[in-house]
């Protein structure tokens, strides 16, 4: 019986650290990129560096055109998460227009651990429909420049 416990327990232990694996090395951690298909261009701007941990915080999003022209009057759905963990966003964040064309804001994100992060926006403008995936690295130590 303490063979079969003991081997649960490091089974369980094992797994538990394999789900924390560090993020791939080629991950893409820019903040500007284009959507899927090329539509849009957009910023992330997260509150600080690294974004913090356990608290509710607020983004900003700028989308412009391929050419530079600001965005207005789109509708952006977040979504996202932790890919190793399988697990989404721990609430639901939600995406205001700002007074400054294709300026919006992102409020209530949170992430409720270290690790990679994925963060999903689904945009529907007048210019037409596109997504794009930004990844993150949450962690408790100042990110060096």
């Amino acid at each position: 019986m303490y063979r079969a416990t003991v081997s649960s327990i490091s089974l369980l232990v094992f797994t538990a650290i394999a789900g924390c694996a560090a993020p791939p090395e080629e991950l893409n951690l820019l903040l500007t990129r284009p959507t899927v298909e090329r539509r849009f261009v957009v910023a992330l701007q997260p509150p600080t560096k690294p974004a913090p941990i356990n608290h509710i915080h607020a983004w900003q999003i700028k989308v412009t055109s391929p050419t530079g022209a600001p965005v207005s009057r789109a509708q952006i759905v977040v979504d996202g998460g932790m890919p190793q963990h399988g697990h989404g966003l721990p609430t639901r964040p939600l995406v205001t227009p700002m007074s400054v064309d294709g300026t919006y804001l992102l409020e209530g994100m949170k992430f409720s651990m270290t690790g990679w992060w994925e963060i999903k926006l689904a945009i529907q403008a007048p210019e037409g429909s596109d997504t794009v995936t930004f990844n993150t690295i949450v962690s408790t130590r100042p990110m060096v420049p």
